[in-house]
């Protein structure tokens, strides 16, 4: 457990210890130890599928993990645990999902600390969910009811389970990722409701075919049209994962090329998430101004080295062929089409609402709304990044600039939803830049801002 802090380390501890209390009755209770048997083995089976086929989860895998409504993959063993709810004493219940969580270790050998807080996660979880379907008659009312009016009480089974894993996973955001605690438990309820739910109906289909005259066999069968959408999940998620080797790509080519830009990037693209998230845009196109921040300069592939890495002023022949960078990223990125609008800030982010910007000199709400908020991303890092010519400048130096320029050069808009989102998440804290070559955004922090001695004014970023 290094590599967490030590609340986070107490806290993981602790509900792995509360799925072992929830799971302790059963020793002293009358428990079907043949279903038992059968569900934990059928629970680790699925485990160590979606080990395999997705190589394991990221993070500590909380609702989203569980019921494929956060950004991992989805558990094959949900429907699994959520029919062991239904059919189960809610110790034994309990009981179904830890030695798979425990004992399957995929590929890259998932840490202790992470497996004991999945089987502690869902151990309480899924003994929550039996608890309340038990109150609500068990399977005694799958019995009699029937499946289309099984649906209330696995219904709010569901719902139970969906709450502990968000309560449960807030805690780990906040102790081990340190997101700050107003935001920790933020959409993780939402998000999982749904999926689970889906998996949850699989289970309550399972349950009724289990107890029906063909048993478990039935009952296995509710897996296969389960197993086809996690292959067709399979897919996405491979996808997304050449996506995000394609942007790793482009930026390592930028890095390489243009040193000042390591770093510079990514921070771009946080503080565009940022500028995002405070204007309410949902999380796809988040995920895409993210996108255009870390690719605005992927343009510079197109420019000469000896330009970017020139000590000293640029003639105006050269600062001209350095002003095509955003086109020749924008014909670079073209063709990538899960990119969508971030190729319009690519092309865009020197732009300003005054029309002295560059490329076409467009004006107002003609720039489109991805470049206008890139454009304060990358100015404001420029300023508050350290470079071999100066020190960062303060954060409140910097936002005190980028108000000063406002209406002219920034969208008020994008500049007003910075400094919220900076208050909100405790400031900012700025990486240094330690290559020592001049790019061309080593000379001029932001237009608008007086140059450093030695450069010449106007210099593109």
């Amino acid at each position: 457990m290094r590599s967490i802090t030590p609340w986070a380390r107490v806290y993981v501890v602790a509900v792995a210890l509360g799925a072992v209390l929830c799971a302790a009755p059963v020793r002293s209770a009358h428990a079907p130890w043949g279903a038992v048997a059968l569900f934990t083995a059928l629970c680790a089976a699925c485990e160590q599928l979606a080990v395999g086929r997705f190589g394991g989860g990221r993070g500590y895998e909380g609702p989203g993990a569980a019921g494929s409504g956060g950004a991992g993959p989805p558990r094959w063993h949900t429907p699994v645990l959520l029919a062991g709810a239904f059919l189960l004493p809610p110790a034994a219940a309990a009981l179904v999902p830890l030695p798979g969580a425990l004992l399957v270790r995929g590929a890259e050998r998932t840490p202790l600390p992470r497996r004991l807080w999945r089987a502690g996660q869902l151990g309480i979880g899924t003994w929550t969910a039996s608890r309340v379907h038990w109150s609500l008659g068990g399977p005694d009312a799958v019995d009699s009811a029937g499946f289309p009016y099984a649906l209330f009480g696995a219904g709010v089974a569901v719902v139970a389970f969906c709450l502990v894993l968000a309560l449960l996973d807030g805690g780990i955001l906040a102790l081990a990722e340190r997101v700050p605690v107003r935001l920790a438990w933020r959409g993780l309820f939402v998000r999982s409701l749904v999926p689970v739910g889906v998996h949850g109906l699989a289970g309550l289909m399972m349950a009724v075919l289990w107890r029906g005259p063909y048993g478990p066999v039935a009952a296995l069968l509710v897996l296969l049209p389960m197993w086809v959408s996690w292959w067709v999940f399979a897919q996405y998620h491979r996808e997304r994962a050449a996506h995000q080797a394609t942007i790793r790509a482009l930026v390592q080519a930028v890095d390489i090329k243009d040193g000042y830009t390591r770093g510079h990037s990514e921070r771009v693209g946080q503080a565009s998430m940022l500028i995002a998230r405070e204007l309410g845009m949902d999380d796809e196109r988040v995920e895409v101004l993210r996108f255009a921040g870390i690719l605005h300069d992927v343009g510079k592939l197109g420019v000469p080295t000896r330009l970017l890495r020139k000590d000293g002023p640029l003639t105006p022949e050269e600062r001209r062929v350095i002003e095509l960078h955003p086109e020749y990223g924008h014909e670079i990125v073209r063709g990538i089409g899960f990119l969508g609008e971030a190729r319009s800030a690519i092309l865009h982010h020197h732009e300003r609402l005054d029309g002295s910007g560059y490329p076409y000199g467009l004006v107002g709400s003609q720039i489109p709304e991805f470049a206008r908020v890139v454009a304060v991303a990358d100015a404001f890092d420029a300023m508050t990044s350290t470079r071999s010519y100066s020190r960062a400048r303060p954060v409140p130096v910097a936002l005190a600039e980028l108000e000063r320029c406002a209406g002219t050069q920034f969208d008020p808009v994008m500049v007003r939803a910075l400094v919220r989102g900076l208050e909100r998440g405790g400031g900012w804290h700025p990486a240094v830049t330690a290559d020592s070559a001049h790019s061309d955004a080593d000379r001029t922090p932001a237009p608008g801002i007086p140059a450093p001695l030695g450069s010449t004014a106007g210099t593109v970023r």
